[in-house]
C-alpha cells in the first residue's frame, strides 16, 4: 500500500462528516486527545512515510517497529505485551519482518526526520515550544512504574529543534497514557480483543470496524462478541449499560493514571490543550492525521 493510499483510506474527510463520538471531557482525555495528531507524525505523516521507504519498510511495519524500538529490540513477545491491543501472531509476524529490514538506529532516525519534517512545516519554533517547554518538563517529574513504552521513549536523545521536542513531549503523553489504558484493561479482567470491541462499541463504530485494523478476523470477533454477550456486556451489536459501565471504568482508570501528569502541568495545562489542539487542527489540515474523530480518540 503507497502513502497515497493512506491518504486515501485513513486521511482524506469522507463526503459524509463521520460525527464525533461523546467523550468525557476531563483534562487527561482532552489532552490526549489534543495531541494524537502530533505524536503520530512519525507514521501518518508524508515525509515519515517517505524516510520509511527509503529503508524498504511500509506503513505498518514502520510504526511498530517505530514505536518498539524505544525498548531496544525486544523479542516479539514483549512487543506483543508492551502493544496489548495487536492480534498476536499478526504482530509477531510485522514486527519480525520489519527488525529484518532495518536496524534499530535507522528505524529511530527515520521515523524522528519524517516527524520533525512534517511538524516544522506545520509550526513556528515558538509555537512549538509553547506546548513542548512545559510539557517535557512535567513529564520529566514523573514515575515511570509501569510504564515501559513511556520510560522507554524517554530514555532516547532528545531533537535539538523546537519541532522535534513537541513530537517528543506528544509522543510521551500519548505513550504514558496507553500504558496506564493497558493497566486499567487488565484490572477489568479484558483480553486483547475485549478492550478493542468495547472501546469500538463506546466510540460507535460498528463491531469489527475497529477490532479488524488490529488484525483480529471475524472470527475471531464473532467469538469474542458471544463471550461479551454472555457477560450481558454486549446486545443487538452495542454496549448494554452493564458493558458501557465497564468501559466508562476503564476510561475513569486511565485518567486517574494521568493525574499526577495533570498535577504537574497546573494552572499551565488548559492552555497547553488549547495551544496543542490548535496545531492539532493544521496537522490535520496539512491531510497528515486521520480525520475520522473516532480514531482519534481511540489512538
Amino acid at each position: 500500500m503507497s502513502y497515497d493510499d493512506i491518504v486515501t483510506y485513513f486521511i482524506e474527510p469522507p463526503p459524509t462528516p463521520i460525527s464525533p463520538p461523546t467523550l468525557p471531557q476531563t483534562p487527561a482525555r482532552r489532552l490526549r486527545d489534543a495531541v494524537e495528531p502530533i505524536a503520530t507524525q512519525g507514521w501518518w505523516s508524508r515525509p515519515a512515510s517517505e524516510q520509511h521507504a527509503t529503508l524498504g519498510i511500509g506503513f505498518f511495519d514502520a510504526y511498530v517497529w517505530g514505536r518498539a524500538a524505544a525498548l531496544g529490540t525486544p523479542t516479539a513477545s514483549v512487543v506483543v505485551a508492551t502493544f496489548g491491543v495487536f492480534e498476536p501472531a499478526m504482530l509477531t509476524a510485522v514486527y519480525e519482518r520489519a527488525v529484518a529490514s532495518a536496524s534499530r538506529d535507522d528505524i529511530l532516525a527515520a521515523r524522528a526526520a519524517g516527524a520533525i519534517a512534517s511538524l516544522g512545516s506545520i509550526v513556528s519554533d515558538d509555537e512549538a515550544a509553547a506546548v513542548a517547554d512545559p510539557l517535557l518538563a512535567a513529564l520529566g517529574t514523573l514515575d515511570g512504574m509501569g510504564r515501559p513504552l513511556f520510560s522507554a521513549l524517554r530514555e532516547l536523545p532528545m531533537a535539538s529543534t523546537a519541532a522535534g521536542r513537541l513530537w517528543r513531549a506528544a509522543e510521551l503523553v500519548r505513550e504514558h497514557r496507553g500504558d496506564g489504558h493497558l493497566a486499567a484493561c487488565v484490572a477489568e479482567g479484558l483480553t486483547a480483543i475485549d478492550s478493542n470491541i468495547l472501546t469500538e462499541l463506546w466510540l460507535d463504530f460498528a463491531i469489527g470496524e475497529y477490532s479488524g485494523t488490529r488484525g483480529f478476523g471475524p472470527d475471531r470477533v464473532a467469538a469474542a462478541v458471544a463471550r461479551l454477550e454472555g457477560r450481558e456486556w454486549v446486545a443487538d451489536g452495542a454496549l448494554t449499560e452493564a458493558g458501557r459501565t465497564v468501559r466508562d471504568r476503564v476510561e475513569a482508570a486511565t485518567d486517574a493514571s494521568e493525574a499526577a501528569l495533570v498535577a504537574a502541568l497546573g494552572d499551565e495545562c488548559e492552555s497547553i490543550i488549547a495551544n496543542a489542539e490548535a496545531i492539532a487542527e493544521r496537522v490535520m489540515s496539512a491531510r497528515a492525521f486521520p480525520h475520522d474523530p473516532r480514531k482519534r480518540a481511540a489512538g
